[in-house]
């Protein structure tokens, strides 16, 4: 089913959004082929400020009115021990959060942004949007990441080249407790990384120190910055570390 069919078929949906490539493609679509389409964001600990920033923008400039839940997600304990099934306790407690707005605003279709690419046996949180009968139309047109990506790109969004992004949770290691001082420390490495060019990295939590995670063409860039990063870190960690595997 092309995605044109499937909002012929569903013109008044809701939609679990992150303002990452797939979602915001997913919006455009809905919108393009004339469907009703309401955009639902959960805003926890787990997000960082230029997430919530960007989900704003691309719904402004699709003529979109962003709804945002907010949500405690440390105040379930589950979550917050940070279990190796963590990610579907948490998916579990945004999408019926979601669900609950969309149905209380009328809506008895929920969608999220899953797409072909993604692995059901690698993605834990992916059991949640069965259980709760969240559709992902992406999936089911087989459209991979990398169409996407295309799609978007001659759709003229922003979000076409934006890196994937997982939460901050992902940062701390399977089995530490989730305190939001580290959540909080590791979003300012994060942002101070950003903030001087540097994508698609991840600052990992390893006790007290900050381990580094950089693809190998910006490694470079990062040692000839190293004083810099090393001021800005240091008051967050006790050491900053290098990872030599780089991010693919």
């Amino acid at each position: 089913m092309t995605l044109q069919e499937f909002f012929t078929l569903h013109p008044k949906t809701a939609l679990a959004f992150s303002g990452g490539v797939d979602s915001a493609y997913l919006l455009w679509a809905a919108r393009h082929w004339g469907a009703e389409i309401q955009p639902y964001l959960v805003r926890t600990q787990f997000q960082p400020a230029f997430e919530v920033d960007d989900a704003r923008r691309i719904c402004r400039e699709l003529g979109c009115s962003l709804r945002i839940i907010e949500l405690d997600i440390l105040a379930d304990e589950t979550v917050r021990s940070n279990p190796p099934r963590r990610c579907y306790h948490c998916k579990r407690r945004l999408l019926g959060a979601i669900l609950d707005a969309a149905h209380r605003d009328g809506y008895d279709l929920v969608l999220d942004g899953t797409n072909a690419s993604d692995d059901a046996g690698d993605r834990p949180g992916m059991a949640a949007l069965q259980e709760l009968q969240v559709c992902s139309p992406l999936r089911e047109a087989g459209l991979t990441k990398a169409r996407i990506r295309q799609l978007s790109r001659e759709a003229g969004l922003f979000t076409w080249d934006k890196p994937a992004y997982a939460c901050l949770a992902t940062r701390i290691p399977t089995g530490t407790a989730i305190e939001r001082a580290d959540l909080n420390r590791v979003a300012r490495a994060e942002d101070t990384l950003r903030a001087l060019g540097f994508r698609d990295f991840r600052v990992r939590l390893r006790g007290d120190t900050a381990l580094l995670q950089i693809p190998q063409a910006q490694m470079p860039r990062l040692l000839e910055q190293r004083g810099q990063i090393l001021a800005a870190l240091r008051p967050d960690f006790s050491h900053i570390c290098l990872d030599l595997e780089a991010r693919p």
